[in-house]
């Protein structure tokens, strides 16, 4: 497994939710942390020290991952990950919602995790060992029934195209892409939807955290294209 100390990651929306359960599981096993946060001054009690810095990165901005992966390499000298969690949900269907809120997940969804891989890309190269993972979902892998959130699940179905995009584009240098697809979360971003796994059901946010610090740990040999961590039993997740 390779070791956590001195490796730099990247996390985008750290400020709450899955994005602060991924930067807490990162910081305990050894990890130094970039946080991109629209708001830095909103910050998780993680110990203050030099392995965690804060910056402000905005998905919806074109050149605010540009900006938030430069800082953190300037900071810290180095980046060895990044995690692209940073997403939004909104009502979107085949019949039903406005293109305004399409558009605003596909900036967010797909958009934001596509500039933060260009700008950390060069980095994750000269790390030697570069680890890139894409929190997509179980709705980038298919179409559950008639209320799935059809606009996400778009974004997300791109999301896993890019991650595969990135495996072939980084793997000669040792960097290794994984499209990470949880089903039910419990967290705000599900409050509400229809037909989402019931609240006694989902999982917590420090599961997938877990997975998370997995992935960045496998050596070079232990290649994880997709990997789904399914709330529900269904035939092919």
């Amino acid at each position: 497994m390779l070791p956590a100390a001195g490796r730099v990651v990247a996390i985008s929306g750290a400020g709450r939710g899955l994005g602060a359960a991924i930067a807490r599981r990162l910081h305990a096993e050894g990890f130094c942390l970039a946080c991109g946060v629209r708001d830095p001054s909103r910050r998780l009690s993680l110990p203050d020290g030099p392995r965690v810095t804060w910056h402000r990165y905005d998905a919806a901005q074109p050149d605010s991952a540009g900006s938030w992966i430069a800082e953190a390499v300037a900071a810290h000298g180095r980046l060895d990950a990044l995690v692209n969690n940073a997403g939004i949900l909104k009502r979107f269907t085949l019949e039903e919602g406005d293109e305004a809120a399409l558009d605003e997940m596909w900036a967010v969804n797909v958009k934001g995790p596509l500039r933060a891989i260009r700008a950390a890309m060069p980095h994750l190269r000269a790390a030697g060992h570069g680890r890139l993972v894409n929190v997509a979902s179980t709705d980038g892998k298919r179409i559950r029934d008639p209320s799935a959130p059809l606009g996400y699940a778009m974004t997300k179905h791109a999301l896993m195209a890019l991650t595969h995009a990135a495996r072939f584009a980084g793997h000669a240098d040792g960097v290794r892409a994984t499209a990470l697809c949880p089903g039910a979360i419990d967290t705000e971003l599900i409050a509400g939807l229809p037909g989402a796994t019931p609240a006694a059901g989902r999982m917590q946010p420090e599961t997938i955290a877990e997975v998370v610090c997995l992935l960045l740990r496998l050596p070079d040999q232990a290649h994880v294209a997709e990997l789904i961590v399914n709330t529900r039993l269904e035939s092919t997740l």
